[in-house]
């Protein structure tokens, strides 16, 4: 196979393939085989017509484009090869020649991956700030875990005050008749969590024990339950019983509630500890945020509009994995933004922009510095993977080269290896 490369614009590539004649021949031999299988000619059985009198009956160019369909793909992947170009999108192909006994000829145009003008990307002026964890964050933490393990006792109290546990029976009316979901015994409600729909729990406030009140409130308009959403409806509830939440004492005994401590100097020093380890990490990902965007910034590259495009599918894609898992349809969620797709994808370019700016920089370096993934570091990867998800790491191995991801997987650990360069030489 001859190949011959000419760029034909900025980061746009055209392809002269030429395809020797005896693959030509194979190609159009795998056509008739295919072909062949479904015609019915008289005087022959289906699918046993020769070749002969099959291209006498329809003309040669009858396995014209089975054969191209057999050779253009994998011909085309050879010749990127061979052209060390880097495609960002389909190919356009042209100018096709087949014939028996012929050379094929082909051309195709590709959007190849631009290439990246490195500015300064060592030494750079950016500072790791320093980690700090206050008293009060401490205190904060501690009052969060005596929260945990507080305990709910029957209040002295006749009337409902926020922050109460009260045990409730209720029943909702539309229109005057109940409606299905709508009532509930024995019911424990938080008073201003925010469980039940806006203005219910408030209308419970001052409520008396044994007392049955009506309560006036209207469905949110995005409600999932489409006969109510948007609807005013009246609740008769009656408070049964209010209990109140009472948090432990802050001593040596709740330390060893907590966990495996023996003292509450030790609980504190456990929570100084995480605190500190999960600052740490907070403000290392910040300075590896900054140094990568400083880095990227000295960079000049032209982008290509395809990338951007591609990389807002990507953002779109994960956008719409998120909402599926909370269980929320994508044309409900633009029309609570009172957004179109459109629109967003608008929105999302500056910041695909320059992701894909900090991607191609980053894969420049790794190229100029000759960073790599060792065999350990993706079998330790994938044994992560596999303990997350309690497999068999070679189970997911498998898979991750089934779905085409496990080049992914490498490409990931590459960029993780090119950070941890930049950082160590910031």
């Amino acid at each position: 196979m001859k190949v011959s490369k000419e760029t034909i614009e900025e980061n746009k590539v055209l392809l002269d393939v030429e395809v020797e004649a005896s693959e030509v021949n194979d190609a159009l031999k795998q056509a008739y085989q295919k072909v062949v299988k479904n015609v019915e000619i008289d005087g022959f059985r289906k699918g046993k017509v020769p070749r002969k009198v099959l291209e006498a009956r329809y003309g040669k160019e009858v396995l014209h484009k089975d054969a191209l369909d057999i050779l253009i793909p994998r011909k085309y992947q050879q010749a990127v090869s061979e052209a060390e170009i880097e495609p960002i999108d389909q190919p356009e192909i042209d100018d096709i020649f087949i014939e028996e006994d012929k050379p094929a000829t082909f051309t195709a145009e590709v959007e190849v991956k631009p290439e990246v003008e490195l500015g300064d990307y060592t030494d750079l002026d950016i500072e790791l700030e320093e980690v700090e964890v206050t008293e009060g964050e401490i205190t904060e933490n501690l009052a969060e875990k005596r929260d945990e393990f507080a305990t709910l006792k029957v209040s002295e109290r006749e009337e409902v005050a926020e922050g109460d546990f009260v045990i409730i029976d209720f029943e909702g009316y539309l229109d005057g008749e109940p409606f299905e979901g709508g009532a509930g015994e024995d019911y424990t409600l938080e008073i201003g969590s925010g469980t039940f729909i806006p203005g219910f729990e408030e209308g419970l406030l001052g409520a008396k024990v044994g007392e049955e009140v009506e309560i006036d409130v209207t469905f949110p308009e995005e409600y999932q339950a489409e006969d109510l959403a948007g609807e005013g409806v009246t609740f008769k509830v009656k408070v049964k019983e209010i209990k109140e939440k009472e948090l432990p004492e802050l001593d040596d005994e709740f330390a060893q509630q907590v966990g495996d401590f023996e003292s509450l100097d030790e609980l504190k020093a456990d929570i100084t500890n995480k605190l500190e380890e999960e600052a740490e990490a907070e403000v290392q990902q910040k300075f590896e945020n900054e140094l990568v965007e400083a880095v990227a910034a000295q960079a000049e590259v032209n982008i290509p509009e395809t990338m951007v495009d591609n990389e807002i599918d990507t953002m779109i894609r994960g956008l719409q994995q998120r909402l599926q898992q909370q269980g929320l349809a994508w044309e409900q969620y633009l029309e609570r933004l009172q957004t179109s797709e459109a629109d967003l994808r608008a929105e999302y370019r500056d910041e695909a922009e320059k992701r894909v700016k900090i991607n191609l920089t980053l894969e420049a370096i790794a190229e100029e510095e000759g960073i790599e993934v060792a065999d350990e570091e993706i079998e330790n990867r994938i044994e992560e993977i596999a303990e997350q998800q309690n497999q068999d790491p070679e189970m997911i191995k498998s898979f991750l080269q089934m779905q085409g991801q496990y080049q992914s997987l490498i490409d990931q650990l590459k960029m993780q290896n090119t950070i941890k360069f930049l950082t160590d030489n910031n």
